[in-house]
């Protein structure tokens, strides 16, 4: 084929399952040695390599050995889009001979900035910045990319960088550790510590392998003093949230599935329970003897759990917390189908608030 080797990077994805931005193919010519009544003849070929780390897709890979064969030269292969034929993905690809990523190199991160804006004009906050300025808005971004897991801002620290996320998802965090919001790319995150001079409000984790742009406070507020219209893409941004905010805690209370005792006591939380027939396991963590848990089955209590006690014992011994953190998970394994009921719930509710009543006289 005579080509050197050359290299492939992607500068843009669309619903690929297996490939991110920024990922490079590598292509080699090789000569296969076809042997015929003892004459030797040589064919040449190509073989394309998968990123590292990644899987290797025989069809996407077909597709671009197809486009490749179509060239005589290297330097006539144009960048190029390519819409995998065995999935709904799309990636776009650019190509260098010898090409070579170094990720400590600023200009590399400038083009990488620069391959994207086209990309970026279709996320909701860079369609409020006129497009003849986009460029020069984005060149005060930085990219960065987060392993599955990664921490990237966390609730109760000061208000550093606004990020806009590019690749891959993100999951907001409640004080318990469990996502309630999953933002994914085009949605933003950590303008409400910059916009109001606060700590962040919540904690964002990584909830897989993800880019995303950020910048810091300073050039965050200038950006928002320059362009107007962002203001008002925020307020409804805002609004969007606290509406979301209030169903989700209005959801979580109204079933008892998340929370803290703090803000509702264990006797409120059973009644609840209780009252909307639940069945499922309550488990309460962070108490001072330990993990709690309780099976309940239609609102009736059938097993307890709580600091080395069993049954009643257990529950009584629960209502006198006042702090924790509860989950509860709807379903019960087969075997707990036909377990009888610790007893009536409120004569047992009655019973423990007048044990509460008498440890605290006494204490």
């Amino acid at each position: 084929m005579g080509f050197p080797k050359i290299s492939f990077r992607i500068c843009e994805t669309r619903h690929c399952p297996l490939y991110r931005y920024g990922d490079i193919f590598t292509v080699s010519g090789i000569a296969i040695d076809m042997e015929s009544d003892g004459e030797h003849s040589f064919i040449n070929t190509t073989v394309v390599h998968s990123p590292p780390g990644r899987e290797h897709c025989k069809i996407f890979c077909g597709d671009l050995t197809k486009i490749i064969i179509e060239y005589e030269r290297a330097d006539q292969i144009p960048d190029c889009m390519i819409s995998c034929s065995g999935c709904t993905g799309s990636i776009r690809l650019e190509h260098s001979q010898g090409f070579q990523a170094d990720p400590n190199d600023p200009t590399d991160e400038n083009n990488e900035l620069s391959s994207i804006v086209h990309m970026l004009s279709s996320f909701s906050f860079f369609r409020n910045i006129d497009q003849n300025n986009l460029s020069s808005v984005i060149k005060f971004f930085k990219l960065k990319k987060f392993k599955k897991d990664d921490i990237i801002i966390r609730k109760g620290d000061p208000g550093g960088n606004f990020y806009v996320v590019v690749s891959g998802q993100v999951e907001v965090l409640n004080d318990a550790g469990i996502s309630i919001t999953t933002l994914n790319k085009g949605e933003v995150f950590g303008e409400m510590s910059l916009i109001c001079d606060e700590n962040v409000g919540a904690t964002v984790q990584a909830g897989e392998e993800c880019e995303a742009l950020y910048i810091d406070h300073k050039r965050f507020k200038n950006i928002l003093r320059k362009y107007p219209s962002l203001q008002l893409y925020f307020t409804r941004l805002l609004a969007k949230r606290l509406s979301d905010s209030n169903k989700v805690r209005s959801d979580d209370y109204a079933s008892g599935m998340i929370g803290k005792l703090e803000e509702i006591p264990p006797e409120a939380l059973f009644q609840t329970l209780n009252m909307n027939s639940k069945t499922g396991i309550l488990t309460i963590t962070q108490l001072p003897q330990g993990t709690a848990r309780f099976s309940l089955r239609q609102g009736a209590l059938i097993k307890a759990t709580y600091a080395g006690v069993k049954g009643e014992e257990a529950f009584y011994e629960v209502l006198r917390e006042k702090n924790g953190r509860f989950k509860f998970t709807p379903g019960l394994p087969p075997e707990d189908f036909d377990v009888p009921e610790i007893g009536y719930f409120m004569k047992l509710l009655m019973e423990g608030m007048q044990r509460v009543d008498e440890y605290h006289a006494n204490n």
